[in-house]
């Protein structure tokens, strides 16, 4: 063998082992991403439980966990028409059982799965609270504020940003809301029938 033909023959085995090695971490990378997948959408269905105890109450169905070291530490559900206040949203509800929980009105390290983006308030709240990250269902054209109308969690001049995931059973969280409005529509045309 020429040495030409080596050298073409060691720059052939580097490739091989280079592209090996690439669709080694891509295969890896996948995995990974998978199984955060997985778990994000556990923890979205758990937050859907809440929503559909909102719902059972005939409140908008929002719900939410926060999750800190892959454990659900708070829940909360809309609330806004049972108690009486425009502050008993799923998300306020639930920060306030994690801050009972940590001790500390501080929610670093922890992640907030919520099945509709979160408003102004909510969002201010939660950058108020340090919280790591948010994962959405589905967004809100009307009055969201992790990117719909506006981004409040992400304002560079803020002292912090909340990292933020959308999408996560979208459909579900988006058909959970759509039922819920139209049953409330047919209600009020049946209602309105009766008189």
């Amino acid at each position: 063998m020429s040495y030409s033909e080596k050298a073409f023959e060691r720059k052939r085995r580097r490739l091989e082992a280079k592209q090996k090695q690439e669709e080694e971490r891509r295969l890896l990378q996948e995995k990974e991403a998978a199984a955060l997948r997985k778990a994000q959408e556990k923890f979205m269905r758990a937050a859907l439980r809440e929503a559909a105890k909102a719902e059972a109450l005939n409140e908008v169905p929002i719900g939410c966990v926060i999750v800190k070291d892959d454990r659900i530490i708070a829940r909360g559900y809309n609330r806004r028409n049972t108690d009486h206040s425009t502050l008993s949203h799923a998300e306020l509800n639930a920060m306030r059982k994690a801050d009972r929980k940590l001790g500390d009105w501080r929610l670093e390290g922890c992640t907030m799965y919520v099945t509709l983006e979160p408003c102004q308030m909510c969002a201010g709240a939660l950058v108020q609270a340090r919280i790591d990250e948010v994962v959405i269902g589905c967004m809100n054209p009307k009055a969201g504020c992790a990117g719909s109308v506006m981004n409040l969690m992400q304002v560079p001049a803020f002292n912090h940003q909340v990292r933020i995931v959308r999408g996560v059973l979208e459909e579900t969280c988006s058909q959970m809301l759509t039922d819920f409005f139209t049953r409330l529509r047919e209600q009020k045309e049946r209602e309105k029938e009766h008189r």
